[in-house]
């Protein structure tokens, strides 16, 4: 990718998220500890308890650390024999209770695979989007990702998975029917489908590694105005290079104003938020982050950088955390975009990601962020220029039918129109599209 450096399989990972599913940071990774403690536990699981706590004990934010006395924790934690990994995953969980940050925490290796295939932005399996049919609780393909194998080989929405490798689906949850279908990149997998109209068939794929498209975009034309939608799901390490594709593609569609929306976006890698930043903006701060040590580090759109200078509204909701927040925050700040929709979350905690010996991982808290105006955000959440907030019967309707997000069926969209209008066409009144979004917005 190209507005982002690349991290080895030995980097932390900067990255940001709002909820504790979905958190991250920056950093670059060194040994935690010496050779011959090493040389002493490498068959312990006293190893990861000590790596974990040399991490905490040299980058967590709070030197305090919540008041407690790390030095006794760690003596605390090494005094004890531990049988197996759980046992140490254990203790080590309990250890970081005492820090009071729902953000520091233990990954097992299973969880920091999860996290870091979610910010690497990529998967291994064969590229199709599943969903359970609630009433006949078959596995359906919602539809397949462009240029993956499941494309290629001639997927479709709709098709109705009915077995994998031979076995059948029925009663399987989409779960495990998911994880079945994923797998180590080169592997030979058959999947079994059904589609209207058409004998069953088996398909043969190969699996690869898939880029997941984190934003959809399409051109929408609201009265005399033409509108480029934009929606960013996450701050994945490709979301950059997709949001450059998009931004461009709706500029040769001559979109004449931008809704880029935040809603539900609970943040990702910092890198990210501030390569998108530049895309918008020229030569502007974007985030200020301070460390334990009180050291501040500017990030800034510069260069003259930014894709396009047309009017631009951003939607947030109370879902849209630490990078969307320091995205819309930037834009807010330096008055390049509209805020629209409910005040955000209220992250403004940057949390580092380190891969551990035995394939575990930690997240630890490394540092604190301000808006450009130098606002902390954290737990009061920016406020939006326009306040827009949706009822419960908005909420309920728009999450039973999706494709009604970004319409006119929409309030915080029919608001952002309305902003835009008022820039691109003041003499215009405001006529909103009220169909569903076309076919080319990926849900």
């Amino acid at each position: 990718m190209n507005p982002l450096s690349k991290f080895s399989a030995r980097s932390h990972l900067a990255f940001l998220g709002g909820t504790i599913a979905t958190t991250a940071a920056l950093a670059i990774f060194a040994p935690i500890f010496g050779n011959s403690v090493y040389a002493a536990w490498q068959d312990s699981p006293k190893t990861i308890v000590d790596e974990v706590w040399q991490v905490v004990n040299n980058e967590y934010v709070d030197g305090t650390f919540n008041q407690t006395n790390w030095q006794t924790v760690r003596q605390e934690l090494l005094s004890r024999n531990y049988s197996n990994s759980q046992e140490a995953y254990t203790a080590i969980r309990n250890a970081l209770k005492n820090l009071n940050d729902p953000y520091t925490r233990f990954l097992d290796p299973k969880q920091y695979k999860s996290l870091t295939d979610q910010t690497s932005g990529e998967v291994s399996g064969v590229g199709i989007r599943l969903e359970k049919d609630e009433q006949t609780k078959a596995i359906r393909v919602v539809s397949p990702i462009e240029n993956s194998p499941a494309s290629r080989a001639g997927i479709r929405s709709g098709d109705l998975i009915l077995a994998v490798d031979g076995r059948s689906t029925q009663e399987m949850t989409l779960e495990a029917v998911s994880a079945m279908i994923r797998g180590r990149v080169g592997t030979p997998v058959q999947i079994r489908i059904s589609r209207s109209g058409a004998e069953p068939m088996n398909i043969a794929l190969i699996r690869s590694q898939i880029e997941v498209p984190t934003v959809h975009y399409t051109l929408r034309q609201e009265g005399a105005m033409k509108v480029g939608y934009i929606r960013l799901d996450e701050f994945s390490s490709h979301a950059a290079e997709q949001m450059q594709k998009a931004i461009q593609t709706l500029k040769e569609q001559q979109a004449q104003a931008f809704v880029l929306d935040l809603r539900g976006n609970p943040g990702g890698l910092l890198q990210s938020s501030v390569a998108i930043a530049q895309m918008w903006m020229d030569n502007a701060p974007v985030v200020r982050t301070v460390n334990r040590q009180g050291t501040n580090q500017e990030f800034r759109a510069a260069n003259r950088r930014s894709l396009t200078t047309l009017p631009l509204a951003v939607l947030v909701d109370g879902r849209s955390a630490s990078a969307s927040e320091i995205l819309s925050g930037a834009l807010q700040d330096n008055k390049r975009a509209t805020v629209i929709g409910s005040q955000t979350f209220g992250k403004a905690l940057v949390q580092s990601i380190h891969p551990l010996s035995d394939g575990s991982g930690l997240a630890v808290t490394i540092a604190h962020y301000y808006t450009p105006n130098g606002t902390d955000i954290n737990h009061t959440g920016i406020t939006p220029d326009i306040k827009v907030d949706l009822s419960n019967e908005d909420i309920r309707r728009l999450s039973l039918s999706p494709t009604l997000i970004g319409t006119g069926e929409d309030p915080q969209y029919l608001r952002a129109v309305s902003a835009l209008t008022a820039v691109v066409n003041p003499n215009q009144g405001v006529a909103v599209n009220t169909t569903n979004r076309p076919s080319n917005l990926t849900n």
